[in-house]
């Protein structure tokens, strides 16, 4: 590992973080010192930070082997953990390997032996047949989000997993529901338990919506001019009604992104890369979106179909009124539509019939270059600064790729910056510039 490995300092530096919060404070020193941990926490409040940092106080800097195990239920939640690894800049490569994505592009990758790989239990699963690398250094395993995997059906693949790993000395399972039931082949014995379940649930307020007809679309409508630009998700059942509600959007001119399981991968991304750098303030989704993707704290969430159980509620309330922010869950039901049992004395909301809603004002230009043309996000900032010619508050979210670049800009000045930037050099790249 030729990088200069960093103490823990220098990455909460590097974060920007100046004080763990008390979650994260005890998971540290309870991970650090026991051989097997349960953390529950809610979606939001710094899991992957509060065990990332004992996993990568344990490495071994020394040797060039995979020491660390991350198993995840979905592509986002990999893709979302491998860029945390990134962002610290601890010295150590990490890579995150998950279905949907070219087995060569692991294949490349794995060739340099990360210390600590992330992925998907099939994907995982298929590395460990082929043997593409040791699993005999492997001691630290993290099952995130470890009951959404069981849901996922992926037991069989934890299973095979873990019993290939005959070094295994530290397990950390996270979750953010209770009463998660582990099978005896993770075998978890004497765990501790850090509990933080019940720390949020006084910032959420839960409100009804009722509509006068079974169509919701239009107060639906009134409920997104109502809360006006505040970034929030619609939450669906189906992908049906994903398309239903995103035409009726698109009729009345509401920007907005869509994410679920039936949309390719890249897609899924940009979407959520659009509602983190501001272009979409509106997303509608599945429950593929409750947890485990990286996008935002935001205002509220809205049960446009509500979910068949309790857990799936809770998860997706968990998106809104995050760490030390306030935040509304919004039921919408017909008049004469019953709630679920797990839905109790829930008051009804008044909307604002004056409410409106504004053009999002960031829009998204792709730049083609990224982290493997030796480019920096400096280098991007200084191009839309000196040949650009705009200002610092004009240049918005910039995120880096292995192949190419999103930058988000005003989207007024979106047209001349493609125009006067596009065909410029970033270090030895010609690299073209479009609006996606």
């Amino acid at each position: 590992m030729a990088n200069i490995i960093k103490n823990r300092a220098d990455i909460l530096e590097k974060l920007n973080i100046h004080q763990l919060n008390p979650m994260q404070e005890e998971a540290l020193s309870v991970i650090k010192n026991t051989t097997n941990t349960v953390l529950l926490s809610p979606t939001g409040t710094g899991k992957t930070l509060a065990f990332l940092l004992p996993l990568i106080d344990k490495l071994d800097p020394e040797l060039e082997e995979i020491q660390a195990l991350i198993l995840v239920p979905s592509r986002e939640l990999a893709i979302q953990i491998e860029q945390v690894i990134r962002s610290m800049g601890s010295g150590y490569k990490v890579n995150a390997v998950y279905g949907g994505r070219a087995m060569s592009k692991d294949k490349i990758e794995l060739k340099h032996i990360p210390a600590i790989l992330i992925g998907t239990p099939g994907r995982i699963a298929d590395h460990f047949d082929n043997e593409r690398f040791s699993t005999n250094f492997i001691k630290t395993l993290v099952l995130d989000e470890f009951d959404k995997s069981l849901e996922t059906g992926f037991e069989e693949e934890m299973k095979y997993i873990i019993n290939l790993l005959p070094a295994l000395n530290k397990r950390i399972l996270t979750s953010a529901t209770q009463g998660v039931t582990i099978p005896k082949f993770v075998r978890l014995d004497k765990a501790v338990t850090i509990d933080y379940l019940k720390e949020n649930t006084n910032k959420l307020a839960v409100k009804t919506v009722v509509s006068p007809n079974r169509d919701k679309l239009r107060t639906l409508l009134n409920l997104l001019n109502h809360e006006g630009n505040s970034p929030g998700i619609i939450f669906c059942n189906l992908r049906e009604s994903i398309k239903g509600v995103s035409k009726f959007l698109d009729k009345n001119n509401i920007t907005h992104g869509c994410f679920h399981g039936d949309m390719e991968q890249k897609d899924r991304e940009r979407s959520l890369l659009k509602f983190r750098n501001g272009t979409y303030d509106v997303i509608i989704a599945t429950d593929l979106a409750a947890r485990g993707i990286d996008i935002p704290e935001m205002k509220y969430i809205i049960h446009y179909e509500l979910p068949y159980k309790n857990e799936e509620f809770i998860h997706r309330n968990g998106r809104t009124a995050r760490v030390n922010s306030k935040g509304t869950a919004y039921i919408l039901k017909w008049e004469e539509e019953n709630l679920p049992d797990f839905i109790k004395n829930v008051p009804v909301a008044k909307i604002s019939k004056t409410g409106t809603r504004k053009p999002p004002y960031w829009t998204t230009l792709f730049i083609s270059g990224g982290r493997k043309d030796k480019i920096s996000k400096g280098d991007i900032a200084g191009l839309f600064f000196k040949q650009g010619k705009i200002s610092k508050d004009q240049l918005g979210v910039i995120e880096l790729k292995q192949d190419c670049t999103f930058v988000s800009v005003p989207a007024d000045i979106a047209p001349r910056l493609v125009e006067e930037l596009s065909n410029t050099r970033l270090k030895k790249k010609k690299v073209r510039i479009s609006i996606i």
